[in-house]
């Protein structure tokens, strides 16, 4: 996986560790399902190895101890067109979780800035 990595794993401890992640992935694919602008990119997905794959790459983004065994960015959203709005409403359902489970505001926006790294990987594959 080419997504940024650190040695620093103040971010992951400060999202409650691998528990903390698993709550925080559980509350997003739940928002996710309540985001029907992008319902239709999930519709063949298979939620258990989604679920599993969501964990290990928010561990590994956010300094954990964790190995992600997915698949590369660009393939994986590749022919899905994903547009801005789209990734915005997903970062909407991320913010939406992380809320819930009550991570602060500056560990929220320090897992963001991540995420939004990657937003070329995604739009419009």
């Amino acid at each position: 996986c080419q997504s940024i990595t650190t040695k620093d794993d103040s971010l992951y401890l400060a999202l409650g560790g691998k528990s903390g992640i698993t709550k925080i992935v559980d509350i997003f694919i739940y928002e996710i399902g309540e985001t029907e602008q992008v319902l239709h990119h999930f519709e063949d997905t298979n939620l258990d190895r989604f679920r599993e794959k969501q964990i290990e790459h928010l561990c590994l983004l956010s300094g954990g101890p964790c190995v992600y065994t997915g698949d590369e960015m660009i393939p994986v959203h590749q022919g899905m067109n994903i547009s801005e709005s789209d990734f915005n409403a997903i970062a909407d359902a991320m913010i939406r979780a992380l809320d819930t489970a009550g991570v602060s505001i500056s560990s929220r926006n320090r897992l963001l800035a991540i995420i939004a790294s990657m937003r070329a990987d995604v739009i419009y594959q």
